[in-house]
């Protein structure tokens, strides 16, 4: 099926996150994006660590094929530091979500975010997380955040995710 799609994945790297916990995000996604359509160019996959600040990141066209995908996985380090998820959020809607970072505009956008959910400045977060999802909802792009106690939620959603779901599962 040809279902074009940009993901963009945010990395909770924070001290709350703990290192075992970051190697399991790095796990989780590996396995995650050799289920994902990259090598043949419909699926798009970017990635940004975050702690105190916005950290490691690759942009949406900077790998065509899911080896390389999981190469920069597997390279990276864990942050440790704060918790500035309303940071990550503002990064990932200014900076990542644009064409000079890849982002096809005729191509529906999914953007990830994995965090244990303690931020540093939940009232910063929260308003921000209201703001960014209002935006991106505008945008036509589905968020979901994935908690480390498992727990997944729908913020948006804009399109039909059943594909998304199936692959998660």
């Amino acid at each position: 099926m040809d279902c074009p799609t940009d993901i963009v994945f945010v990395l909770d790297g924070s001290g709350s996150i703990g290192l075992s916990n970051f190697a399991l995000m790095k796990s989780f996604l590996s396995r995650l994006v050799s289920r994902l359509d990259i090598d043949s160019g419909n699926t798009r996959v970017g990635l940004i660590t975050y702690s105190s600040s916005v950290g490691s990141r690759f942009n949406l066209n900077d790998y065509s094929t899911v080896a390389s995908v999981q190469s920069a996985i597997s390279a990276l380090t864990y942050p440790s530091g704060g918790t500035n998820t309303g940071g990550a959020l503002a990064y990932v809607r200014t900076t990542m979500l644009t064409s000079a970072a890849g982002d096809r505009g005729n191509v529906p956008n999914v953007v990830a975010v994995l965090t244990d959910g303690q931020s540093n400045d939940a009232s910063y977060t929260q308003v921000y997380k209201q703001f960014s999802c209002y935006l991106l909802h505008n945008k036509r792009i589905l968020i979901f955040w994935v908690s480390m106690s498992g727990i997944c939620n729908v913020i948006s959603k804009p399109f039909n995710t059943n594909w998304l779901l199936t692959v998660v599962a």
